[in-house]
């Protein structure tokens, strides 16, 4: 039978469910050990992140959105479409460290480090539904509808979570041996944030570049979230396929590139 490249990383994942929790509330739990509010932190950055940008972008900078938009709330256009960055931003970003960080396990044990970039994912992603939880709430008091092709966005999350985990294998396994690779990261990362669409709609990028958009899952993904939230348009079965094949693609090439590089953690760590 023939298997996707991912295959085999999932079905360890799956068999060793009991470890992969364990690690992600250890993780969620360390990042807030000590403070006195805790999670909400969780809640106070993005939300404080939120504003500043409403702040310069609508307030001081004047932006509006063209007609026939989803929306014309700029706040919820924006964190509508902050979310889904948010999320894959963050795992990619801790999981460049993660490996490094549990270098006794790695060598001291026959440990399954494919696991700690996922329960990096993972903990991120309780963030994330808690962020969406804010959003929707918000969304019901403002619009004062809440969108029935909500119910698929659990589809565009699984998507997501297929595409930063496929990424966070690579940027895991190379800075176990290039420790410039977060950095590089960090670098990409800011150029990428700037071709998604979060700030501004598509239609109002340059024609130059709008073909970027184009092979920018993110941007996709985006506005995926955004009319699942803030509008009653339902995705086409195409849409739905072609991003779900790039997340899969990226989700197996991933693992396959950390199966290769696994091989010599122990020493390099």
């Amino acid at each position: 039978m023939v298997r996707f490249p991912g295959y085999f990383f999932l079905q360890n994942l799956i068999e060793r469910r009991n470890l992969l929790w364990q690690l992600v509330r250890r993780d969620f739990q360390q990042r807030f050990v000590g403070s006195i509010v805790g999670w909400i932190w969780g809640l106070i950055h993005p939300l404080v992140m939120l504003f500043s940008w409403v702040f310069v972008f609508q307030w001081a900078l004047g932006v509006r959105l063209p007609a026939g938009e989803v929306t014309e709330n700029y706040p919820l256009y924006l964190f509508a479409g902050f979310l889904p960055w948010l999320l894959f931003q963050e795992t990619l970003q801790r999981s460049a460290t993660c490996l490094p960080e549990h270098a006794n396990l790695i060598t001291k044990t026959i440990f399954p480090s494919e696991m700690i970039p996922v329960s990096v994912f993972l903990s991120s992603l309780a963030g994330h539904l808690m962020a969406l939880v804010l959003v929707v709430a918000a969304i019901g008091i403002w619009e004062r509808h809440i969108s029935a092709s909500l119910l698929l966005l659990p589809v565009h999350m699984l998507w997501l979570g297929l595409l930063a985990i496929g990424f966070a294998w690579i940027v895991a396994g190379l800075q176990v041996y290039l420790r410039d690779t977060a950095q590089i990261l960090s670098v990409l990362m800011t150029v990428w944030f700037w071709l998604t669409p979060i700030f501004i709609a598509e239609r109002q990028y340059p024609e130059p570049v709008r073909f970027l958009l184009v092979v920018n899952p993110l941007a996709h993904l985006v506005r995926a979230y955004r009319e699942r939230l803030l509008s009653n348009r339902w995705p086409g079965l195409e849409e739905v396929v072609a991003l779900g094949v790039v997340s899969m693609t990226v989700f197996g090439l991933g693992g396959l590139f950390f199966r290769h590089l696994k091989r010599g953690f122990a020493d390099v760590l």
